[in-house]
């Protein structure tokens, strides 16, 4: 069957019926990129770093915790708990699954919102990320993936906080495994010292 091109514009003033598939035009290659398109992390999906199965509760020993201020005030957030006086670093873990729309090789950012609450450490408070890629059999492939060494969070000011990813073997549909760490140095004895992420999320570079 012969193809019928209309080079303007068409107006249909009924219903448009379809005998046959509708077709893109374009492959996905040929839209233009979306630079650094943030997607979401949820706080709710981490969970304890060497027991996967568990959710985060109230942090201790090495694990974050997750808490929230009271609802129309506060909101929820990933914390340290109180790391006054103490030597500490806490971690969770979480993994985001490439999407189609991903232009492979191309940016992977962690970016997160944080600082810390009611008073800084005397000495250090810092965030830091790592990332894995899955070799689809229950065991990760490479190194680790993050090339930006931890960042200072001490300031009450939250502020943004980005790691950059190895992209090189990434595709759509890469599975990473993703553990950060606040880690606190602290010898004062005055009030809490907190380490908090208000925001989580991955940054991709996308077509479509």
């Amino acid at each position: 069957m012969a193809t019928t091109r209309i080079p303007g514009d068409l107006s249909i003033e009924g219903d448009l019926i379809l005998g046959g598939a509708l077709k893109p035009l374009q492959p996905r290659s040929n839209l233009t990129q979306d630079a650094v398109q943030a997607y979401d992390l949820p706080l709710a999906d981490w969970r304890v770093w060497d027991a996967y199965q568990t959710p985060l509760g109230s942090a201790g020993s090495d694990d974050l915790g997750i808490t929230a201020g009271a609802f129309a005030t506060g909101l929820p957030y990933i914390t340290s708990g109180d790391c006054k006086t103490l030597t500490a670093t806490r971690y969770a873990r979480t993994t985001f699954t490439l999407p189609p729309e991903y232009e492979a090789g191309q940016t992977v950012q962690l970016r997160f919102a944080a600082g810390q609450l009611t008073t800084v450490a005397d000495t250090t408070a810092t965030l830091d990320a790592e990332a894995y890629a899955s070799n689809r059999d229950t065991l990760k492939t490479g190194s680790d993936l993050v090339s930006t060494a931890a960042q200072s969070i001490k300031s009450l000011t939250f502020a943004e906080k980005t790691f950059d990813i190895t992209a090189a073997g990434l595709a759509p549909g890469s599975v990473l495994d993703i553990r950060i760490a606040i880690a606190i140095v602290d010898a004062a004895t005055g009030t809490a010292v907190i380490g908090a992420i208000a925001h989580a999320e991955i940054l991709l570079d996308i077509r479509g």
